[in-house]
């Protein structure tokens, strides 16, 4: 049965392939971008299909933007993808950092997600099986060691906390909440050299995110949905 899902950051890498590969298999999509352009490639990208499919402009910062695309989705939303994010300034050390960089990245990456379930959470609340998944990053978790690009991990370590928190403070309302690593992809952000295609990744992804119950809330996954330790 097809369902409606909600795409963050779909103008490229792993948000349009999952944008476009939803489409494909024929669920209803919205999907959110940051630009007119970018609006106009992605709704030229899935023509040929024939899902109903939802283009919005805004960033994760504006937060009237995203409660306005909210007011405009018709309900019910059976799956959140806060999938929109940033890579963080090039100065990003412990012992040299570009602070208003940094918080700026926090805004996007750690909150950003957030305003996006709190102004969806009421289209959600009507889905028979909601879930949530929050676009994280296995540099965020406590086991990896290193700290290059250190505002980058702290932020990704900071959306897995707010994901146990929203898993807990969600699971009286039956919806699923998880913090999922996409793996290191051929992305802008990943590099040419990254493990993993886009299509490999997002593949993963969907069927990760199909097969989640609220048993599973409050799990950090990989793309395949495996744990990934905190």
């Amino acid at each position: 049965m097809a369902e409606h899902w909600f795409i963050s950051g779909a103008n490229r890498g792993i948000g349009h392939g999952l944008a476009t590969l939803l489409a494909a298999r024929g669920d209803d999509v919205g999907a959110s971008v940051r630009s007119e352009e970018a609006r106009e490639r992605l709704q030229h990208d899935v023509a040929r299909h024939r899902a109903r499919f939802s283009i919005f402009v805004f960033d994760q910062r504006d937060e009237a933007g995203i409660r306005a695309a909210a007011r405009e989705l018709t309900g019910p939303l059976d799956v959140l993808v806060c999938n929109a994010g940033a890579y963080g300034p090039r100065t990003q050390s412990t012992l040299d950092m570009d602070f208003p960089g940094a918080l700026d990245l926090f805004d996007i990456n750690t909150l950003g997600p957030l305003r996006l379930v709190q102004a969806f959470l009421p289209l959600m609340l009507r889905a028979d099986n909601p879930r949530i998944a929050l676009m994280s990053s296995g540099l965020g978790s406590m086991a990896t060691e290193g700290s290059t690009n250190i505002a980058y991990r702290a932020a990704k370590a900071a959306l897995n906390k707010i994901a146990q928190g929203l898993a807990h403070d969600l699971k009286r309302e039956k919806v699923t909440v998880v913090a999922l690593n996409p793996g290191w992809v051929r992305t802008d952000m990943g590099g040419e050299n990254a493990d993993l295609s886009v299509e490999e990744s997002a593949v993963g992804l969907i069927e990760t995110i199909d097969a989640l119950t609220l048993a599973d809330s409050g799990r950090f996954l990989d793309y395949r949905g495996r744990d990934v330790p905190w």
